[in-house]
């Protein structure tokens, strides 16, 4: 299977904007949480969180290509079935039918929502954030407004309260704040 620094490399190749990197990397790590929560496995988790918006930049002008364009990208890549159909799955381009994929689905916008609550404390930090204050926001729908919260709420489906979703993903990401930045 394809390596972390193996991936992280191609998608450095591919990815040029640092907050795209950025989310990926958030992604990568709230999957990491999951899949120890889930007693599932970690590094395939957080590949598919790592690697879900490879094609974004090649896509954005196209964004029904979201996630087919990715298939083309990790062709030959050694990622298993599973990692593959999350990445696909999560731009909606097929059924979400395994817990990694309706994880990365309800991931992927939440750790937006995460950092643009850590951004309205006064430290601008992760570490100044916890999971009431991020579910205050989660609740104001014209805070960011493109994280979708019925998508965020989907966790339901992996057996979660989203409380419990959400506080596991800011621990996640405060747990790499120096990676992320914030």
């Amino acid at each position: 299977m394809l390596e972390r620094q193996e991936a992280l490399t191609f998608l450095r190749q591919h990815i040029h904007k640092e907050n795209l990197v950025k989310h990926m990397l958030a992604t990568e790590v709230c999957m990491r949480k999951l899949a120890e929560t889930r007693k599932e496995d970690q590094e395939s988790w957080a590949l598919a969180g790592l690697l879900h918006d490879i094609d974004y930049e090649l896509t954005a002008e196209n964004p029904q290509k979201h996630g087919i364009i990715s298939m083309d990208m990790l062709a030959g890549s050694d990622l298993s079935p599973e990692i593959l159909d999350a990445i696909k799955s999560h731009s909606g381009h097929c059924e979400r039918s395994t817990p990694m994929a309706k994880a990365l689905y309800a991931i992927d916008p939440l750790t937006g929502l995460i950092v643009a609550s850590a951004l309205m404390t006064p430290m601008r930090k992760l570490s100044a954030l916890n999971t009431e204050t991020v579910m205050k926001r989660y609740k104001e729908k014209r805070f960011a407004a493109g994280a979708c919260r019925d998508q965020i709420a989907s966790c339901t489906e992996l057996g979660l309260t989203l409380d419990v979703f959400v506080g596991l993903c800011v621990e996640a990401m405060q747990n790499a704040s120096d990676e992320l930045g914030l």
